[in-house]
C-alpha cells in the first residue's frame, strides 16, 4: 500500500480517487434506472412544465428500492461539494499527525457520516413520494408533477426558501469547511463520522427545499438532476454563489406565478 500511495502522491490523492469513485458509480446507477426498470432517459424530459405532459402507465416500486433511489441521487448530487471539506478534513489529520492520520477510514467516515444525514432526507422523501404518488398529483411513471399547483407550491416554497435566515446559516457553514472544522472539530475515528454527520446536517438544512424541486420536474429526470447538481455547486463551491442562490430564489418565485398560468 505504501508503494502505491507515493506513487500516487500520499492519501489525499487515494482519497480524492475513493470520492470520484463514489460519483460515478452513484450516477452510472442513476443512469441505468436506478431499480425502477426503466432508463433515466426514459424519464427525461425537457419542459419548463411538466404538468402539462403527456402521462400514461404505472410503475411499482418497493419501498426500499425508493429509499436507495433517492439515497443514490444524494450521494450523486452533493458528494461533489462535500469534497472540499473531505479533502482538507484529510490534509489536517496528516499535517497535525493525528494516530489516524495514516489511514484512509476517517476520511471515509467522514463521508460516510455526511451521507447517513442525506439518507434521513432520503427517507422523508420516499415517505413524500408514496403519499403523493396514488393521489394523482404525481406521475405513476414517470415521477414528475400532474398539477400545476403543486409545481407553484414547490417552485415558491424552494424560492423563498433561498432568502431565509436558516438556509443563510447553513449555507454559509457549507462554503467555509475551513471555518466548519475549527469550530466543530471531533477527535479519533468516531468523531470522524459524527463531524461528517453534522456536516451533512447543515448540508441538509441547506438544501432540502432545492431537492424537492425533482417532485416538479421529475424524480428520475437527468436533466433536472443535473441541473440542481451544478447549483448546488455553484451555490456551496464558486465565489459569489450565496449571491446566484439569491437570483435562483427570486427566479423559482416568478416560475410559481407563470405555472398557475400555464
Amino acid at each position: 500500500m505504501s508503494c502505491i500511495e507515493n506513487f500516487l502522491g500520499r492519501e489525499r490523492v487515494i482519497t480524492a480517487l475513493g470520492i470520484v469513485a463514489v460519483i460515478v458509480s452513484s450516477w452510472y446507477y442513476l443512469w441505468t434506472g436506478a431499480g425502477t426498470g426503466m432508463a433515466a432517459l426514459d424519464m427525461t424530459a425537457v419542459a419548463l412544465f411538466p404538468h402539462r405532459l403527456a402521462d400514461g402507465g404505472s410503475m411499482e416500486m418497493s419501498l426500499a428500492t425508493v429509499v436507495v433511489m433517492w439515497w443514490t441521487m444524494m450521494i450523486a448530487m452533493m458528494t461533489p461539494s462535500a469534497a472540499p471539506l473531505i479533502l482538507l478534513y484529510r490534509r489536517v489529520i496528516r499535517y497535525y499527525g493525528a494516530p489516524e492520520s495514516r489511514s484512509l477510514v476517517p476520511s471515509m467516515l467522514l463521508l460516510a457520516g455526511y451521507l447517513t444525514a442525506w439518507l434521513a432526507f432520503s427517507i422523508c422523501a420516499t415517505w413524500l413520494q408514496m403519499i403523493l404518488q396514488p393521489t394523482g398529483l404525481i406521475s405513476a411513471m414517470m415521477l414528475w408533477s400532474k398539477s400545476a399547483v403543486l409545481s407553484a407550491i414547490v417552485l415558491a416554497a424552494a424560492g423563498f426558501y433561498q432568502f431565509t435566515p436558516l438556509k443563510r446559516a447553513c449555507l454559509k457553514q457549507c462554503r467555509s469547511p475551513a471555518n466548519f472544522l475549527t469550530k466543530h472539530w471531533r477527535s479519533g475515528v468516531a468523531g470522524s463520522f459524527l463531524l461528517g454527520m453534522r456536516h451533512g446536517a447543515y448540508c441538509v438544512g441547506c438544501c432540502c427545499l432545492l431537492m424537492t424541486l425533482l417532485f416538479v420536474g421529475g424524480v428520475m429526470n437527468v436533466l433536472w438532476i443535473a441541473a440542481l447538481s451544478l447549483i448546488v455547486f455553484v451555490e456551496k463551491i464558486v465565489p459569489g454563489g450565496d449571491r446566484l442562490g439569491r437570483v435562483l430564489g427570486a427566479v423559482l418565485i416568478a416560475w410559481a406565478g407563470v405555472t398557475l398560468l400555464a
